[in-house]
């Protein structure tokens, strides 16, 4: 399962049938779940834990320092979850010291050819981040959001759960959960109601957030009367009051 031309540390943790392909090279202080395939030259280095039922295409770089000119060599990691797909050329670097030191990566997510996750990135679960995609430091992603190729998304940007870029959207402010964004610099299009379908949301609740929306969006109020008028409504239904949270969670302010 392992190709005799690859470079393995004998100090990596590597489990039972976990495929590792040619001229991979393969770091200490690497520990790789079961059923994971790397694929041929292939540079993982640690400290960094990748999870089970993982696919790594070649030339990828997993666990590499990252390029913030503050890092100076601390111990900092990556970990990644569970059933990712890593297409090629992809780079996902480790934490720094200024943060909490780690890049965190979940579940069930697609990285398109040469996606960038920077230092300190949360990236959720059942994510799709599309070719040329590119995640500075410190941004969160929240669980199936959706970033179109080339997407370029600005440090410490928080882009919520179910939200979706389209191709070529440069990230400069927060994008709330829900919301389709577009543009040089992002503008919200609505809400991602294609996506909430296929998730098994219910029509009233899409109808209830596409009404959130249009009152944040739609209704020339300020962002606290926005908040105000749909208090008693996130009370009462879990995908406004996601939406809301997201607002409160902004730290860059949103896309206007």
């Amino acid at each position: 399962m392992i190709d005799p031309r690859a470079a393995i540390d004998p100090a990596a943790k590597i489990a039972e049938g976990v495929e590792i392909g040619p001229f991979s090279i393969v770091g200490p202080d690497v520990e790789i779940g079961e059923g994971t395939v790397v694929g041929p030259h292939v540079v993982i280095k640690g400290p960094t834990t990748i999870g089970k039922n993982n696919r790594i295409f070649q030339f990828s770089t997993i666990g590499e320092e990252c390029q913030d000119k503050k890092y100076a060599g601390e111990p900092t990691t990556l970990v990644i979850g569970d059933n990712n797909v890593i297409r090629e050329a992809c780079t996902f670097h480790r934490g720094t010291v200024q943060d909490k030191g780690t890049t965190i990566v979940g579940s069930d997510n697609l990285f398109m050819v040469n996606v960038h996750v920077a230092h300190d990135a949360v990236i959720g679960n059942n994510c799709i981040l599309a070719n040329d995609t590119n995640v500075a430091g410190h941004v969160h992603v929240g669980d199936w959001a959706i970033l179109g190729g080339s997407t370029q998304v600005h440090q410490f940007c928080i882009i919520g759960a179910h939200a979706m870029c389209g191709a070529g959207t440069v990230v400069l402010k927060d994008i709330p959960a829900f919301v389709m964004a577009q543009g040089y610099p992002a503008q919200p299009h609505g809400i991602n109601s294609e996506g909430l379908k296929r998730r098994g949301f219910d029509k009233d609740s899409i109808m209830r957030i596409r009404a959130a929306y249009k009152t944040i969006y739609r209704q020339n109020l300020t962002l606290a009367e926005a908040k105000e008028a749909l208090a008693p409504v996130a009370a009462e239904d879990a995908g406004v009051a996601m939406l809301l949270d997201s607002i409160e969670a902004a730290s860059r302010g949103i896309i206007r």
